[in-house]
């Protein structure tokens, strides 16, 4: 089902189904008890996820630090709203003291970095460009040692393979197409090093940074609806699901500011797909 309000939604129905959740979103009002004044800091706002993404947290009365190149690309009217502090900025050309400044404080980073569809925005540089921008963020919040672990939020891919080796769905046939493809495409291989650096180098263990890693299937626009979570891939490569972008702004947001979301799926790589009766 979808509703007309995504960006007011408050309230999700989680119902654990084997490896699954269906969550769905209703209108309904919701109380978690959140600390108002907490802050989110975003990266890669502008997108067309990324712009969702903050949307929705506004509309939860979240303070966030949005780091943009450019202001005019956000949300019509998101610049004025009073919980949002915008950087302009190059996040890989800040120097590491600016960096540490904005992160201070915050108490989830929230990346939606990609690149640009577009000849130049899949083989121009900064072919890297988001496990570059995730190693340095969480090296960042390391380093600042903060008393309560930060929640680290980054946006992914069904493309990119679970470093732990826990998608055993993904055939030999799909892999070896899917190495082939990150060594032609280089957006390919930086989200599937972006995932590795989360799993090996942050661990499960990092008294400062916790973190979770979404992997949506093919994204498509319309409203938050309702949709499925799993540990593992559902679909194949060669016969993809749905994902809508504002979905994936939703969970996103939902990890942020809901405990047992978080709790659920921290240190994970969980799979989001529009909610169909043979994938509940």
């Amino acid at each position: 089902m979808s509703v007309n309000c995504p960006v007011r939604l408050n309230l999700i129905f989680s119902v654990l189904i084997s490896s699954s959740t269906v969550v769905e979103p209703t209108g309904k009002p919701r109380d978690y008890t959140m600390n108002t004044q907490q802050t989110v800091l975003l990266v890669g706002g502008t997108g067309r996820t990324g712009q969702r993404v903050l949307q929705q947290i506004l509309s939860r009365g979240i303070n966030v630090r949005v780091i943009v190149r450019s202001a005019q690309k956000l949300p019509t009217g998101a610049a004025e709203t009073p919980n949002l502090t915008v950087v302009e900025a190059d996040l890989l050309s800040l120097s590491n003291e600016e960096l540490q400044r904005y992160i201070r404080g915050c108490d989830a980073v929230i990346s939606c970095l990609g690149h640009v569809i577009s000849f130049k925005g899949v083989f121009g540089p900064p072919r890297d460009l988001v496990v570059r921008a995730t190693t340095r963020l969480c090296r960042k919040i390391e380093a600042l040692q903060p008393v309560k672990p930060v929640k680290f939020i980054l946006m992914s891919s069904v493309s990119v393979n679970h470093p732990g080796g826990l998608d055993a769905r993904r055939g030999m046939f799909e892999k070896a197409v899917l190495w082939i493809l990150r060594r032609m495409v280089p957006p390919a291989e930086d989200n599937q090093l972006a995932a590795n650096f989360l799993y090996s180098s942050i661990g499960m263990t990092n008294p400062f940074v916790q973190w979770v890693a979404v992997r949506p299937d093919s994204l498509l626009e319309g409203d938050v609806s309702e949709y499925t979570l799993h540990e593992g891939l559902v679909s194949s490569l060669f016969a993809p699901d749905s994902t809508n972008m504002a979905n994936v702004a939703h969970f996103m947001c939902e990890l942020f500011a809901n405990p047992k979301a978080w709790n659920d799926w921290k240190g994970k790589l969980p799979v989001i797909i529009n909610a169909t009766p043979s994938k509940r």
